[in-house]
């Protein structure tokens, strides 16, 4: 069963709302979401040897990388948007 089976009524809903590539975009970003929430959650019990009030460098490295995908994910969602009301206008 594919993991995307279970976020269908959530797909089915964002992409209805939104069209379908920001649709599966906006998904995209609530699982990313979700998965920096459990890492957070991890990082309370990893902390750094050197620094304990940060969570380990590994946990950083991945929350890093994360936040680095929702920003380029957001980034297209919004030249998404911007083209199609760059396509509204036209008409």
């Amino acid at each position: 069963m594919s993991n995307l089976s279970h976020h269908r009524d959530e797909l089915e809903k964002y992409e209805f709302m939104m069209g379908p590539a920001r649709g599966r975009l906006a998904v995209t970003l609530d699982m990313l979401t979700d998965a920096l929430i459990l890492i957070g959650q991890h990082g309370v019990y990893c902390t750094s040897q050197r620094n304990p009030s940060k969570p380990a460098l590994d946990l950083q490295t991945v929350l890093g990388e994360i936040n680095g995908a929702k920003e380029l994910i957001q980034s297209v969602m919004q030249e998404l948007e911007r083209q199609r009301e760059a396509e509204n206008s036209r008409k």
